[in-house]
This record gives C-alpha cells, sequence and structure tokens, in this order.
C-alpha cells in the first residue's frame, strides 16, 4: 500500500505571513517555536490559523520525530477541531497537516491519537460536506493513511464506509451513469479521490469476517467496483492504482464466501452431493458426467457445465451476488492477460482461487465458467512469469480448478510441464528464478501437483516424464521449510503408488 504525504513549497511563504500577521513585537521576526506553531492553531485569526497548520504540515514532513512532539504537545486534537471550522482554507490546512501526521508505519500512534480525538467522523463530516475536490482527495488521504492501522479498520468501516461508497465511489466510478462513456472513462482514473478511497477499503476489508460482511452488504459497492474493473478493460488504464486497488478488495470479499455468505449457509447436504466433482479416476472418467460419476438418470437442475443459461438465474445478478457469480469470471481472466501490474494479477488470481474453493454450488459454476472462457491456458502461461507472488497465487488458483474432473484431466495435460518446471532442482534452465521462489510457492505447486495426480494415472505418468519424481527427491533431501518438505514426501509417496 501506497500512502500519502504532502510537502508543502510554500512553507516559508506561510511562515512570512504568519510572521506579518502576528507582529515583529511578538517574535522579532524569527523562527516560531513548535508550542508557538501550535498555540496559534487556536488564534482568532482563520488567516493565522491555517498559515500555522500549512506551517505544520512542512515541519513534519518526513521527519518522525516532529509528529511525535507535535502529538504529544496536544497539536493533534487542535488540528481535528479545525476540520469543523467555517472556512474552506482552514480545512485544507487542517487536512495537509494531518495527512502528513498519519503518514507511515512508524505513526501508528499518532493514528490512534487522531482517532481517539474523534478524529475519524469530524474527517467523514467533512467529507460529506464539502465540495472542494482538493479537500476531498485530502480528507481520503488521510483515511487511507489511517486505514494502515489495524486497530482502526473496523472504526473505519464503522463511521467512514457509506459515506467512501455513496460519496465518493459510486459517483467517481460511473457506475450510475451506465452506459459507459469514453471520456467518463479517462476522468474515472485519473481521479485521486477515488484511488485514496479504495486505498481505504482495500485496507479495511483484511480486517476479518465481520469486516467483509459489512462491506459485502454495502449497498452499491461490488456493483462500483466491478464496474470500475469493467470500464478500464482495453485500455491504458488497467494498469492503474485505482484498478489494483479494486481488484484486491473483491478478492478479500470473495474469501469465505460459501462459510460466511446466507446464500451458502442455506445449501443442504442433498444439494451438494449433487454437485460434488465426484472420485473419478483415469479408469472411470470416461464414464463420468461433467462433475463425477453418472449414478442415477436423474440431473439436477444444479449442475451447469459452462454451456446453456445458468440454473436459477432468470435474473442479471446485483449487489452482493456479483461475487459469486460466473459472469465475474471473464473480467478476471481478461485483467490475468493484459494486464502487466503485478498486484493486479495476483489480486485477480486470487479472486479465482477463492471463488473455485470448496464444493459450494457457485464454486462448481465458477470452475466451469473459467473452463468455458478459455481461462486454464491464461493461468498456465502465468506460472511462466518471474514474480513469486503472482506465481503463488496463480498455482493455488490451478490447485482449485483441478477439484473439477475435466479441468483437472486439462491441467494435467497441458500445465504439468510448467508446474514441474518452477520447482527448484536440477535440470531446470531457469533456476535462478526458481531458487528465488518461496516456499510459500513451493508448497503451492506441491499441493497443485498433488490435487492433479489424485485418482488420476495419466498425471501421475505426466509428472514422472516431466522429470517431477527427481525435483521432488531433491526437494525431500533438502534443509527447507519444515511444512515444504512434509507435503513433497507426501506427494512423493502419493505418485510412486502408482508405480
Amino acid at each position: 500500500m501506497k500512502n500519502n504525504f504532502i510537502l508543502d513549497c510554500n512553507a516559508s511563504e506561510f511562515l512570512m505571513n504568519l510572521l506579518y500577521l502576528l507582529s515583529d513585537r511578538e517574535f522579532g521576526w524569527r523562527d516560531p517555536e513548535l508550542p508557538e506553531v501550535i498555540q496559534m492553531l487556536q488564534h482568532q485569526f482563520p488567516s493565522v490559523q491555517s498559515n500555522a497548520a500549512a506551517y505544520l504540515q512542512h515541519l513534519c514532513f518526513g521527519d518522525n520525530k516532529i509528529k511525535a512532539e507535535i502529538r504529544r504537545q496536544g497539536g493533534i486534537q487542535l488540528l481535528v477541531d479545525l476540520l469543523d471550522h467555517r472556512m474552506t482554507e482552514v480545512h485544507r490546512s487542517a487536512c495537509g497537516a494531518l495527512r502528513n501526521l498519519v503518514y507511515g508505519k512508524a505513526n501508528d500512534d499518532n493514528k490512534i491519537a487522531l482517532k481517539n480525538c474523534g478524529g475519524i467522523p469530524a474527517l467523514v463530516r467533512l467529507l460529506r460536506k464539502t465540495t472542494d475536490l482538493e479537500i476531498r482527495e485530502l480528507v481520503t488521504g488521510v483515511l487511507w493513511n489511517l486505514s494502515s492501522c489495524d486497530a482502526l479498520k473496523m472504526p473505519i468501516i464503522q463511521d467512514a464506509l457509506a459515506v467512501l461508497t455513496n460519496a465518493v465511489i459510486i459517483p467517481h466510478s460511473g457506475w450510475e451513469n451506465s452506459p459507459l462513456q469514453d471520456d467518463h472513462k479517462i476522468q474515472l482514473h485519473s481521479s485521486q479521490v477515488l484511488r485514496n478511497a479504495t486505498g481505504c477499503l482495500r485496507n479495511v476489508s483484511s480486517a476479518g469476517e465481520e469486516a467483509r460482511r459489512r462491506m459485502r452488504e454495502c449497498d452499491g459497492l461490488t456493483d462500483a467496483l466491478l464496474y470500475v474493473i469493467q470500464s478500464a478493460l482495453g485500455s491504458s488504464e488497467i494498469d492503474s492504482k485505482t484498478v489494483e486497488n479494486c481488484v484486491c478488495i473483491l478478492r478479500n470479499l470473495s474469501y469465505r464466501l460459501a462459510a460466511e455468505t446466507s446464500q451458502g449457509q442455506q445449501m443442504g447436504t442433498d444439494e451438494l452431493d449433487g454437485l460434488l466433482c465426484g472420485d473419478a479416476n483415469g479408469k472411470d472418467a470416461e464414464s463420468s458426467g461433467c462433475w463425477g460419476k453418472k449414478k442415477k438418470k436423474k440431473k439436477s437442475q444444479d449442475q451447469w457445465d459452462g454451456v446453456g443459461p445458468l440454473p436459477d438465474c432468470a435474473e442479471p445478478p446485483k449487489g452482493i451476488q456479483m461475487l459469486w457469480h460466473p459472469s465475474i469470471v471473464k473480467p478476471y481472466l481478461t485483467l490475468l492477460s493484459e494486464c502487466s501490474n503485478p498486484d493486479t494479477l495476483e489480486g485477480a488470481a486470487g479472486a479465482l482461487q477463492n471463488l473455485a474453493a470448496g464444493s459450494w454450488k457457485w464454486s462448481v459454476y465458477i470452475r466451469a465458467a473459467v473452463r468455458k472462457e478459455k481461462g486454464l491456458p491464461i493461468l498456465v502461461e502465468l506460472l511462466r512469469i518471474d514474480n513469486d507472488r503472482v506465481v503463488c497465487a496463480v498455482a493455488t488458483a490451478l490447485r482449485n480448478m483441478a477439484l473439477d474432473v475435466r479441468n483437472k484431466e486439462l491441467i494435467g495435460k497441458y500445465a504439468m510441464r510448467d508446474l514441474v518446471h518452477r520447482l527448484p532442482g536440477a535440470n531446470n534452465s531457469n533456476s535462478s528464478a526458481s531458487k528465488a521462489m518461496s516456499d510459500d510457492t513451493v508448497t503451492a505447486i506441491c499441493c497443485t501437483l498433488h490435487e492433479v495426480i489424485t485418482k488420476n494415472m495419466e498425471n501421475a505418468k505426466a509428472l514422472r516424464d516431466a522429470g517431477g519424481i527427481e525435483k521432488l527427491v531433491g526437494i525431500s533431501k533438502s534443509k527447507g521449510d519444515k511444512y515444504v518438505l512434509q507435503i513433497t514426501l507426501h506427494l512423493f509417496n502419493l505418485s510412486s503408488s502408482y508405480y
């Protein structure tokens, strides 16, 4: 996450104005001391208050000691009080100072102090009432910086989620002004306010189950975020920070959908039995249906193989439904094939990974939709990119895709060599890339291989032919992470059982 800070190049001019207003009899044209500047925040003249706040903004730029001293001397409380001032210039200077004061992980104490001063509701009040674009950018910048502090994520959701959604994200996304217009698409991603707001919500979306629940239930949020992504497809803005933020929010909100939503909890065991992929192996896969063996002539209406209309979907998805509806697969795949921003690639692959996990009927549909949209080759190609976190997310997404019988066969046939190639070991033409891989990524690849060869003789042979056995032996003899070794040994034993 990139935080926001300001260096005001006109600080000397502000200081001169400040000294002029207070006259040389008080300070003798010398630089005022920090306590004196803080005291000026309570001056009767708004121009003095504004210049004092602007000078504090300059003083604390890049200086954590000054930031801490301003907090200790009560400056944060006085700056928060100025957010309810009647003058726009005072708002602008106070927000600028606060944004610098809460920039960076080293200043979490300042963030907590701002929250304890009632700063979050004060920022929200100002955001709700102001029409000044610069002040809106400053307010959302302060909130973005605050959101990096774990202790403030839920307070931000409680006090600011609705206003950020309704006053910033929805109007700036253009969602309510459909269809897309080219001129709006240009304005969309140049909006610093939208960038800041989505950055803030990206941070708070990682605060746990309650945070995800509130954000999923926030009217218009999912629709607007997805609209931002769709509007960027096919344009140079696909690599923008705003799109990255939106994708990462949706990835987080896609986590544990079946367990955390009422729609997922309504599924019964009979429905699950009809949707599970089954225990198809190389021998009986030919006589299997899309998701497993054909036990009876009866076919569940909920079974969908990616062809034809989707069961139980007479109406277009909206709101929270858009998170899991198979129509979301196409924009994610387009991002994966066109985007060059590694954080966006990781987020899109992670979203598909979350959506394809488990046996929920919508997870089954997602796996079929990825196959229908020819998404498996896109994921396989991303295994070749030189970015550890992207490879880890893509490998885990492929593992979940392999829960589908048809996908498992295709992954075993077309992705095996790429998966094995990314494992560290001999006979690797790109050994430096393999050495740089983290234990998490090696584990993810091993788990994918495990899923792909389980009860599939042809895939196990493909693992052997790709040189996978030798690499697994090498990993098992190395002194790597204990969990990596356990997974590797288990995979080696499984593959050996076929021969």
